[in-house]
């Protein structure tokens, strides 16, 4: 198998001395900067990518095509022992620098092989890729009966608080955390025109502050509101959300306010993220307090994922529903019970066994006729 040469009308014919070799270097470096500016990223994260990209060529000492896994082997470990950088910081820069051979390898390879002879390798592989933060920390959620049981007795409790508008309002936010899996902050800025129940069968929310990738800035989505979300905002809004305020037919209201007025309007604000997360925390403490300082927004996300699909829905549907840039986010938000695989085999061994049944059935009657 051979490599097609793609060469582009400002690649140079050769590399006849060692300026040129860096001039090329330089080229590409310079692109991939101007690649993720044509993709709308931010200044700081370009900047960011590029000083990782720099920092890996310099520590190489050589073209930075020449790179191999053992060379960022070592560029890793550098980063580690001698300079004593954080895991985070560690986990960023070989992501960064994985990306840069990404677009190298996709943009360039003809070129670099063509004029050097080398074939570029990804020098971050699956050796000695740091492990992602989210897979260090798998948040595993509680059990369905935990879950449950903090619910039904927050919600049976409800009518008894002595604040029971603000009470109501995290019971709701926690609703839409253990539910559909919204995230904390892209609840907190929830507006009451983003309730769409005209769309869908379940009806949907607007997700208008949902998480961005790669310096992007927020990525909207639109969220069914299905798993009982629906009946939900029909209560919240028809015998809650109006005694915040005035502001209950204002569509750029906020969904879930908060008790404090704005002084010169006199209207609520909106609640902000640490009032709803206190929220959980207080009815945690109250009638699961097993799961004290462990049961998060974010872990109830997790529950959300794990709950539908354990009920059947598809990885892809969570996906979406969760908004994941890639489903491999997904899986690790997925966490099956310990027997799962043993009712996997059992549901297998049932199916075979029909299949047999039918067939054999099946011979007979042909015998018959």
């Amino acid at each position: 198998m051979t490599l097609a040469v793609v060469r582009s009308i400002d690649s140079p014919r050769r590399l006849a001395s060692a300026a040129d070799i860096e001039e090329f270097e330089q080229d590409i470096v310079d692109q991939h900067a101007l690649a993720m500016v044509g993709a709308g990223l931010t200044d700081g994260y370009i900047d960011a990518e590029r000083s990782a990209v720099i920092e890996f060529a310099r520590y190489l000492g050589e073209p930075v095509w020449k790179a191999t896994g053992d060379d960022a082997d070592r560029y890793l470990t550098w980063l580690r022992r001698d300079r004593g950088l954080a895991r985070s910081t560690v986990e960023s820069k070989a992501t960064a620098v994985a990306r840069f051979f990404e677009f190298m390898i996709a943009r360039y390879q003809g070129d670099i092989h063509a004029l050097t002879g080398v074939v570029v390798a990804q020098p971050i592989d699956e050796f000695n890729r740091p492990a992602s933060t989210w897979t260090r920390a798998v948040r595993v959620p509680p059990s369905d009966d935990d879950v449950d049981h903090l619910f039904a007795s927050w919600g049976d409790a409800l009518p008894d608080q002595r604040k029971y508008l603000t009470a109501a309002r995290d019971y709701m936010a926690a609703s839409l955390w253990r539910r559909v899996g919204l995230r904390l902050n892209e609840t907190v800025m929830l507006d009451l025109r983003d309730w769409r129940p005209d769309l869908g069968e379940y009806g949907k929310l607007h997700v208008r502050y949902g998480k961005g990738s790669r310096g992007r800035g927020p990525k909207t989505r639109l969220v069914p509101a299905i798993n009982g979300v629906d009946d939900l905002l029909t209560w919240w809004l028809r015998d809650v959300r109006h005694q915040f305020g005035d502001d209950w037919e204002n569509p750029e209201a906020p969904l879930l306010p908060s008790e404090r007025h704005d002084p010169m309007t006199n209207l609520p604000t909106r609640a902000g993220p640490d009032t709803l997360r206190s929220g959980l925390v207080g009815a945690v403490e109250r009638w699961l307090p097993g799961w004290n300082g462990r049961l998060t927004p974010h872990v109830l996300r997790h529950y959300c994922a794990s709950t539908l699909y354990h009920r059947g829905m598809a990885l892809k549907a969570i996906q979406e529903l969760l908004g994941h840039e890639w489903l491999k986010t997904t899986t690790v938000y997925v966490h099956v019970h310990s027997d799962h695989i043993e009712h996997a085999w059992a549901e297998s061994n049932q199916r075979l066994t029909d299949r047999f049944a039918l067939g054999t059935d099946f011979n007979a009657d042909s015998k018959e006729r």
